[in-house]
């Protein structure tokens, strides 16, 4: 299978952060690209602050202002582990949050990467604690409804602080008494399709992925908004999959969605996420249906939505914001722990997502 460019990004921030810096040309020879793609891809990395970049190498970051963080173990402060599926594309926002709480309070922030392997988190967490970390932020790599149970009761049995990240464990299991931060997806798809209503649209359609979990938690909050708005499904959710993967799914997927606009059934659809709304807005173009004139469309997760051609409303998680605030708590639960205070209830926070609006709905922009 083609690796992607968030795939690749990660190899590249694994080999960085294994070695604290490298030269281009060798990442490139290590990664098995060209020197020219190494150059591309770390420039966009070092824009979103997830490498430093000088004179054909690169390092993983220091802290801004201030001198390189101190290694695990050391005395430079409190040491926090964060397990991350992915430090490309949603949660790459999430880790700079992160990030940026921990370097405000003096802390330093070790980061592993599971690439979407449940089977492994578990290795990765206890690395993070073999490397000092005082306390964990995880977000699990869990694709599946089944995930959590097979994947996550290491999680409830961590020896130190614990804040889960962007990640919902089913009620009642073990995994639902402990601290988590998340976006609310629901109330984001609720936003995304009381505007469409707003603008004389029936019920959207849903066209979703089905390989994690905030595609799964997309899916659940549009039949959660349908029935608050009293609406009806115009046909069942359309399963998508990137056009990389499997061209002749993708296009399925788009003659579905084409078919329902032809028919009269459709004059609205919400498509998660950000890449696949984009490949569809295009595909539709050369079909003969287009944005917003025939169909108003709605994204989700805004990381890329405003460089379409016709530029997509989409919803919009607060992603760094939730980093920020799971850094910000976990800390505040190490400290307790040190200063000898009796627990305080756990919490589940819940982040609301934003609705920017854009051209591609057929609203004016605010």
């Amino acid at each position: 299978m083609r690796e992607s460019a968030a795939e690749r990004h990660d190899r590249l921030l694994g080999l960085v952060r294994e070695r604290g810096s490298a030269r281009v040309s060798d990442l490139a020879g290590l990664l098995g690209v060209s020197p020219v793609t190494v150059r591309r891809d770390v420039e966009e990395l070092a824009g979103r602050g997830l490498l430093d970049r000088v004179h054909g190498s690169v390092s993983w970051p220091r802290e801004r202002g201030g001198p390189a963080a101190a290694p695990a173990g050391g005395s430079g402060g409190v040491v926090l582990g964060m397990l991350a599926p992915s430090a490309t594309y949603y949660f790459a926002e999430v880790v700079r949050g992160a990030h940026e709480a921990a370097a405000r309070a003096g802390a330093r922030l070790v980061l592993r990467i599971s690439d979407y392997r449940p089977e492994e988190d578990q290795a990765r967490a206890e690395g993070l604690l073999a490397a000092g970390a005082e306390g964990l932020l995880v977000a699990p790599g869990w694709r599946r409804p089944g995930d959590p149970a097979a994947y996550g009761d290491w999680i409830a049995s961590l020896p130190v602080p614990t804040v889960l990240l962007e990640r919902r464990p089913p009620a009642g299991s073990a995994l639902d008494g402990i601290d988590r931060v998340c976006s609310d997806h629901r109330h984001g798809v609720l936003l995304a399709v009381r505007h469409l209503r707003e603008l004389g649209h029936g019920a959207p359609l849903l066209m979703a992925r089905d390989d994690s979990p905030t595609a799964l938690a997309v899916r659940s909050g549009y039949a959660q908004a349908l029935g608050v708005l009293g609406l009806r499904a115009p046909r069942e959710v359309i399963d998508s999959v990137p056009a990389e993967v499997s061209p002749d799914r993708f296009e399925a997927a788009v003659q579905a969605l084409r078919a329902a606009v032809a028919s009269g059934a459709a004059t609205a659809a919400l498509v998660h996420n950000d890449v696949d709304a984009i490949q569809v807005a295009q595909r539709l173009a050369e079909l003969g249906v287009r944005v917003p004139r025939d169909l108003a469309l709605v994204a989700y997760d805004d990381e890329v939505a405003a460089l379409a051609d016709t530029p997509l409303t989409a919803v919009a998680p607060p992603k760094r914001e939730v980093g920020r605030q799971a850094a910000g708590l976990l800390l505040e639960r190490l400290g307790q722990a040190r200063g000898g205070d009796g627990p305080e209830p756990r919490r589940h926070l819940a982040l609301l997502p934003q609705l920017r609006v854009r051209a591609s709905c057929g609203a004016a922009a605010v």
